[in-house]
This record gives structure tokens, C-alpha cells and sequence, in this order.
């Protein structure tokens, strides 16, 4: 959910992914991976952490639904 979010984010910037790449340090492979969605798994909280950083998006935490008892 977070990459396709931060996938999403790539496509909206108006952004080259070689431009974020080399703004960022993250490689283009594993931008390009996010963006085709084949990259779960793939990138590091530390890249997922630049790239909000990089883009402008913050994490927040959802609220959990309460269980039934």
C-alpha cells in the first residue's frame, strides 16, 4: 500500500525518474520497480523514508478498527 502509494506520488511529479534519482541517490532500477508496482518487498524504509521526504508525503498511522467482543 505505502510503495503504490509513493508509486503514485512518482507519476504525479512531473518528475523523470532519472531527475529523482539523482536528487534522491536512489537508483532508477528500484524507482522504476516501484512505480511498475513489482516492488514489493524491494525497497528499504530507508528508501521509502526518502522518497516521502523527496515528494512531500508523511506516514500516518490508520486507526484501527475496534474488534467485536
Amino acid at each position: 500500500m505505502i510503495l503504490e502509494k509513493i508509486g503514485e506520488a512518482i507519476e504525479k511529479s512531473g518528475k523523470s525518474r532519472y531527475r529523482i534519482s539523482k536528487e534522491t541517490g536512489i537508483d532508477q532500477a528500484v524507482l522504476c520497480r516501484i512505480v511498475s508496482g513489482s516492488g514489493k518487498g524491494q525497497c528499504s524504509l530507508e528508501t521509502a523514508d526518502k522518497l516521502c521526504k523527496y515528494l512531500g508525503l508523511e506516514l500516518v498511522p490508520k486507526k484501527r478498527k475496534k474488534r467485536a467482543r
